[in-house]
């Protein structure tokens, strides 16, 4: 889908990234190789720096561990489901929402996890009474006598953000090229970031005061201010008394799922969903302005009348998406799905595949299965496209679609659930392989 005829007045040309085509020409077959099964609702695989195993979170509350061999162990490694808050049996975007392992994992023993605990007050009497839950980030340690158990005693919180919904969490997390962790926190949930716990007069992903709608960067080595962790220093707002200084990006609405590329220009990669109408993936650096709540993806955005977009609107310095598609919740005939999940830039053995965006989308429908898988590919002008994957070892429609992961090998990896909430343990992880 083409970028509407005028976006927006002010962008800075040198700071927008074009699009490429939105709808797939055609179809790219690809196979899923069952990898691991028996898992509920992973929404994250890790593998840690020099480890031979690969870590899964399961969205009620614990991490697993798959060994070298690939076998699932029946152990948990951690176990939180009782710091977390109760969640909804059928649908629920809370719970264990993140892994990230220490870049000295292997002598250290720390990693790090972000879930929803219940809400925090802090004396303040407004969220007692309507606030929802607390997003949490804390730094734990493995165990000193199993290598394939967290030390349950040695919890450290790191971050704690009161929510004032239930949805639009995002609080993936992740350890940059530079050491530093990410977070990525949605604009507070409910729906085009109005209501209950939103700036009324631009929304929480406009404010820099908030941080709530942003990519988060910190410093876990170091405290300082009375947090468990400091600032950096060339954080993009440390010196803007107006902005909170953990700020590295905003203007997200919910960055579900990002990822660092392990070529190239080591570039974060965010799957941000959007509204109603659109889909977006975003290139992410420091101090970008990625447009929601003035955009949805590329299209100017109307919080009063969401599925109705104004030809133009006034804002400056925003950074577009590398690619959009359209959202069925408001654009049934022509849609590729409801909520993107981001995924990664693959590295892996497929030379063909090398530089490509492998992600995809939960579902086209939250009545029934119909997950999708895309592969994103940059131009060499710097436009990217995009292809819809065919499954072609897989009849009917796939399960639904929770997030990818990616080995120290580059290989891309697929997580999936048959169920639309934290239940059951039939959920399985695929490898994405080439058809031929």
């Amino acid at each position: 889908m083409a970028p509407t005829k005028n976006l927006m007045l002010g962008i800075l040309a040198s700071t927008c990234m074009t699009l490429g085509a939105t709808t797939a020409a055609h179809a790219v077959d690809i196979v899923l190789e069952p990898y691991v099964t028996g898992v509920n609702a992973p929404l994250a695989m890790v593998q840690p720096n020099g480890d031979d195993r690969k870590f899964v979170i399961e969205q009620h509350g614990r991490v697993r561990v798959i060994d070298g061999e690939g076998n699932l162990l029946p152990q948990p490694f951690l176990d939180i489901r009782n710091r977390i808050v109760t969640q909804f049996h059928d649908f629920d975007e809370r719970g264990l929402l993140g892994l990230a392992f220490h870049p000295d994992f292997a002598n250290n023993g720390k990693f790090y996890v972000a879930y929803s605990a219940p809400i925090n007050f802090q004396g303040d009497l407004g969220q007692m009474f309507w606030w929802d839950h607390t997003n949490t980030v804390s730094e734990f340690t493995v165990s000193a006598d199993d290598p394939n158990m967290a030390n349950m005693h040695s919890e450290r919180i790191i971050s704690e953000i009161n929510w004032p919904q239930f949805n639009h969490n995002g609080h993936w997390i992740g350890f940059g090229p530079d050491g530093m962790l990410y977070i990525s926190t949605g604009d507070g949930g409910y729906a085009n970031d109005w209501g209950i716990g939103h700036n009324v007069t631009e929304g929480n992903g406009q404010d820099l005061s908030v941080l709530h709608g942003k990519i988060l960067r910190i410093d876990v080595n170091s405290q300082a201010d009375g947090n468990n962790y400091a600032i950096p220093a060339d954080n993009p707002f440390v010196d803007n008394d107006e902005a909170a200084p953990e700020i590295w990006a905003y203007g997200l609405r919910n960055p579900w799922r990002c990822s660092f590329d392990m070529g190239g220009e080591n570039n974060m990669f965010c799957g941000d969903v959007q509204q109603n109408s659109y889909e977006e993936i975003d290139i992410v650096k420091a101090g970008d302005n990625l447009g929601w709540r003035v955009m949805e993806a590329t299209h100017c955005f109307d919080y009063t009348q969401p599925d109705n977009h104004p030809e133009s609107c006034e804002s400056a310095d925003l950074v577009m998406p590398i690619l959009e598609y359209p959202n069925c919740t408001a654009r049934p005939q022509e849609c590729l799905g409801i909520s993107n999940t981001g995924g990664y830039v693959y590295r892996g053995s497929h030379a063909d595949w090398d530089g490509k965006y492998i992600f995809g989308d939960w579902s086209k429908s939250f009545a029934e299965m119909d997950g999708q898988i895309f592969i994103g590919s940059p131009g060499s002008d710097g436009t990217w496209s995009m292809e819809v994957a065919n499954v072609t070892n897989m009849e009917g429609k796939k399960p639904y679609v929770l997030a990818f992961a990616q080995d120290a090998d580059g290989e891309v990896y697929v997580l999936t659930s048959v169920t639309t909430g934290p239940n059951g343990g039939l959920d399985t992880i695929y490898k994405v392989m080439p058809a031929n």
